[in-house]
């Protein structure tokens, strides 16, 4: 069974910095894109940003320049380095990963337990 392990969030004043660690475990043959994405009150989860195995990354207009996402393969963990933070960043953010648990298997979705990020004076 796969895990992901969230950690990371947090208060921090506008203009602060945070970073999200996200760590998957259990029976992992690969995995591939890894991501994080944030939802508020009321609306639907939305991408901030996506790694690829290869170290590709996409991001969300709103948090260009500002965020930056890394992950360790070695250590199958992705992080989320968050800068320049505004009081809109403020969401529960979320951990995805797609992951083959066997060789053979498919690809399925991965979530995290969600970790409260509050920008706030």
């Amino acid at each position: 069974q796969v895990q992901l392990v969230e950690s990371g969030g947090g208060l921090v004043q506008p203009g602060g910095s945070l970073r999200l660690s996200c760590a998957a475990s259990g029976r992992i043959f690969s995995i591939n894109a890894m991501g994080f994405y944030r939802q508020t009150p009321g609306n639907q989860r939305e991408m901030v940003a996506i790694i690829t195995s290869s170290d590709a990354a996409n991001y969300a207009d709103s948090v260009k320049g500002r965020f930056t996402i890394s992950r360790d393969n070695a250590k199958n963990t992705v992080f989320l380095q968050m800068n320049s933070l505004k009081p809109e960043d403020t969401a529960v953010y979320y951990c995805n990963a797609k992951i083959k648990e066997l060789w053979y298997a498919y690809e399925n979705d991965y979530w995290g337990q969600g970790t409260q990020v509050t920008v706030s004076s």
